[in-house]
C-alpha cells in the first residue's frame, strides 16, 4: 500500500520541529535525522519505502534548518539540544522508543541519543560518520587520519582541515556559502568519484586555499549533478538555505568542546549495547572509513554492530537510495524481527 508523505509540526515551549511523515499512523516509528546542510527532504527516498513496509517513517528538519526553530548563538547548536529536540519529537509522536537513523551531523545526534538515552532506542543506524564514545570532533578523529595520504607536514589536520576553518573564520565561511546559495547547493551535492579516492580530499586544504571555494568568495557555477538532486530538490534546498542562511547550519561545527563534554556524560562509558548498523560510503573522501582506521573505535564500543558498504559518496541516501533502503531493511529484519510490522 502506498502512503503519501505528509507535513507536520511538533511544538513545545522550548522548540518547534517541522517534520515529514509517511506510513500508517500506528506504525512502529523509524526516525531519519539529516545533517549539514540538508533538510527532512534529504530522506525523500527512504520515507515512502519504509512507510510502505508498515513503519511510521519520520524525518525532521533539525534546528537551524527549514521550518524548525532557528537560534542566534553558536552554543544553541550543541548536540545536547538536538538530542532534547528528538526526545520531544518522540514524545509528541506518542512513542517511548524508536529506531533512529542518522547521516552526517545527524549521525552524532543519533550516537549521543543512544549513549544518553538507550531506553529510547530500539536500534540505531548511521550513515558515513562513525561512532566515537568521547565525541566526534577533530581532537578525536585526528589520530586516525591516513598519513600515507595526508602527510603531517603538508596536511596537519588531514581531511578535517575545513572544521578548523569554521572555528577560525566563521564569518568568512558563512559569507562564502551564502554568496550564491543556488551555486553552493550545486557545488556541494555531488556524487562520489572513485578516481579521487587516493588523492587528498578537497576539504583538506580549506585554510590554505582561503575558504571553501579556493578563496574566490563564492561557489563555482557547476551543472546540477542529477545523480544526487533533480531541479525540484535543488530548488527546495536553495529556498530553505536562502531563507534561514548558513549561520545555524555552520554553528553545528562550533561546539566541539561542548559536544565532547556531553559525550563524557554518556551511560556505561559510552558503550552501546543495542543493535547498531553502520553504512560505509565507499567513495566518501572525507568520512573515509573503508581503508582507514576511522571506524575502529566504533567496533570496540558497539557490542552489536553490523556493517555494510554502499558504493556512493557522502550523500549516500540520495545518491544510492535503493542500496541504503535495502541495507536498512535487511538489518531490521535480521536484528530486530520483533519490530518489523506484522
Amino acid at each position: 500500500m502506498a502512503f503519501p508523505v505528509t507535513e507536520h509540526v511538533a511544538k513545545t515551549a522550548r522548540h518547534t520541529t517541522f517534520y515529514l511523515a509517511c506510513g500508517p499512523a500506528d506504525g512502529a516509528p523509524i526516525v531519519f535525522v539529516h545533517g549539514w546542510p540538508e533538510l527532512s527532504a534529504s530522506w525523500r527516498h527512504q520515507l515512502p519505502c519504509f512507510g510502505a513496509l508498515g513503519f511510521r517513517a519520520i524525518a525532521p528538519d533539525m534546528r537551524g534548518y527549514g521550518r524548525s526553530s532557528v537560534y542566534p548563538r553558536h552554543e544553541d547548536y550543541a548536540l545536547e539540544h538536538s538530542v532534547a529536540d528528538m526526545l520531544e519529537l518522540l514524545q509528541g509522536l506518542g512513542h517511548d522508543k524508536a529506531v533512529w537513523v542518522g547521516h552526517d551531523w545527524g549521525s552524532p545526534v543519533v550516537w549521543h541519543l543512544a549513549g544518553h538515552h538507550p531506553e529510547r532506542c530500539v536500534g540505531i543506524a548511521n550513515l558515513c560518520v562513525p561512532y566515537f564514545a568521547r565525541g566526534f570532533s577533530p581532537q578525536e578523529v585526528l589520530p586516525y587520519v591516513d598519513r600515507s595520504l595526508y602527510p603531517e607536514g603538508t596536511h596537519p589536520a588531514g581531511q578535517w582541515d575545513y572544521q578548523y576553518f569554521y572555528e577560525e573564520q566563521f564569518d568568512a565561511a558563512t559569507r562564502d556559502l551564502e554568496a550564491d546559495v543556488s551555486a553552493t547547493v550545486r557545488a556541494l551535492f555531488r556524487k562520489g568519484n572513485p578516481a579521487k579516492m587516493r588523492e587528498p580530499a578537497r576539504l583538506s586544504t580549506t585554510r590554505r586555499d582561503g575558504g571553501w571555494f579556493g578563496g574566490t568568495g563564492r561557489a563555482p557555477d557547476l551543472p546540477l549533478d542529477t545523480d544526487v538532486l533533480n531541479e525540484q530538490d535543488a530548488s527546495h534546498y536553495t529556498a530553505a538555505l536562502q531563507r534561514n542562511g548558513f549561520f545555524g547550519p555552520n554553528s553545528w561545527y562550533m561546539n566541539h568542546a561542548r559536544n565532547r563534554e556531553h559525550a563524557g556524560r554518556a551511560l556505561n562509558g559510552g558503550q552501546l549495547d543495542m543493535p547498531v548498523l553502520f553504512l560505509h560510503g565507499q567513495f566518501d573522501a572525507t568520512c573515509e572509513t573503508v581503508t582507514s582506521r576511522l571506524a575502529d573505535p566504533m567496533r570496540k564500543d558497539c557490542t552489536k554492530l553490523s556493517e555494510a558498504t554502499v558504493p556512493s559518496g557522502h550523500w549516500m541516501a540520495q545518491e544510492q537510495p535503493a542500496a541504503v533502503n535495502g541495507a536498512i531493511a535487511r538489518w531490521l529484519a535480521r536484528e530486530l524481527p520483533g519490530y518489523w510490522p506484522a
